[in-house]
């Protein structure tokens, strides 16, 4: 049975708030971890009004620092010290939030009441920032007006089960069984080699959730996504207003579906639309041309991400997803 894999959409909103719209942050949860990505203005709110559990958050990614994608981290930040949390946080981001946040603390004349270790990102080169047991979390170099990186997290863990009753037919000791998780074949000591389809399982595949946000539309970062289980990516304006996503640097829902295409990612979820969008259809519509699997990301919208072997590699959990 596999871990759970969710996300929470919290904000889809570009530049400011909408009456509907709240500035960017996603809730994900990959078994035990919780990361948040972003947090812009409302976050607090949005959490509170999905009743998502602000002390589980383990992990928060800043992409970038405009203030859509971040004004919301010192409330967060300073709540989760008024509520006594002593379980240590990591914050990932530029390094100049790492300053912004301790000014505004120290400026507040408090300390918080647990640890922050902080892992700054370089938006010129991908770094994978975090490697733990079942997961890691690489960056992607983003091309925005300032530097900017995504966020691709993926799930670790074998590729491969074990067939227990044809380990023994075939006398494979106990001690190659995780070197049979990993894919490769078992060689008896006469020097007969066994393929490792003969003596495991296939498991659903490890999930990858890909965190793309201020961009230029850029194919450079397609080797990065391909393959993801879900990619979300923002789609800012309809293509007819191309010259001024060019302007901005930021991509219309017609590019995010190319590269969707492209990377051959599983679903693809929109988000960081224009203030002047009240109807988000048309940009599901433009996705669509190229990557039919797309979603809208919706505020409130909970997704779980499955493997290959389930009939769908999404299921909306709760919210509406078209």
């Amino acid at each position: 049975m596999q871990k759970p894999f969710e996300i929470t959409v919290l904000g889809t909103s570009s530049a400011t708030p909408t009456k509907d719209r709240n500035p960017s942050a996603q809730y994900v949860r990959l078994d035990k971890h919780v990361f948040l990505f972003d947090c812009g203005e409302g976050t607090q709110n949005q959490l509170l009004k999905n009743q998502l559990k602000l002390q589980k958050i383990r992990f928060v990614l800043i992409s970038h620092l405009h203030g859509d994608h971040y004004f919301g981290l010192p409330g967060l930040i300073t709540s989760m010290s008024l509520f006594n949390r002593t379980e240590p946080l990591t914050l990932i981001g530029p390094a100049a939030v790492w300053d912004f946040l301790q000014l505004v603390i120290q400026t507040g004349g408090g300390e918080l009441s647990y640890p922050i270790t902080f892992i700054p990102t370089d938006a010129s080169n991908s770094q994978m920032v975090v490697d733990e047991p079942d997961f890691s979390i690489t960056t992607v170099p983003l091309k925005h007006r300032i530097p900017c990186t995504g966020f691709v997290l993926r799930e670790k863990g074998p590729i491969r089960k074990i067939n227990v009753n044809a380990c023994i037919d075939n006398g494979v000791p106990v001690s190659f069984y995780e070197t049979l998780k990993t894919g490769s074949d078992y060689e008896t000591p006469s020097g007969r080699y066994i393929e490792n389809e003969a003596l495991t399982f296939a498991v659903p595949s490890l999930r990858t959730f890909a965190y793309i946000t201020d961009t230029i539309y850029d194919p450079s970062i397609v080797p990065f996504i391909q393959g993801a289980t879900l990619l979300y990516h923002e789609s800012t304006f309809l293509h007819e207003r191309l010259s001024r996503a060019e302007e901005t640097f930021h991509t219309t829902a017609k590019q995010a579906g190319m590269l969707a295409q492209e990377a051959e990612v599983c679903q693809l979820m929109l988000g960081h639309y224009s203030a002047r969008y009240d109807d988000l259809e048309p940009l599901l519509g433009e996705a669509k041309e190229h990557h039919q699997d797309t979603i809208l990301g919706l505020e409130g919208l909970k997704l779980e991400l499955k493997g290959v072997f389930a009939a769908h590699n999404l299921e909306v959990l709760s919210g509406r997803a078209y």
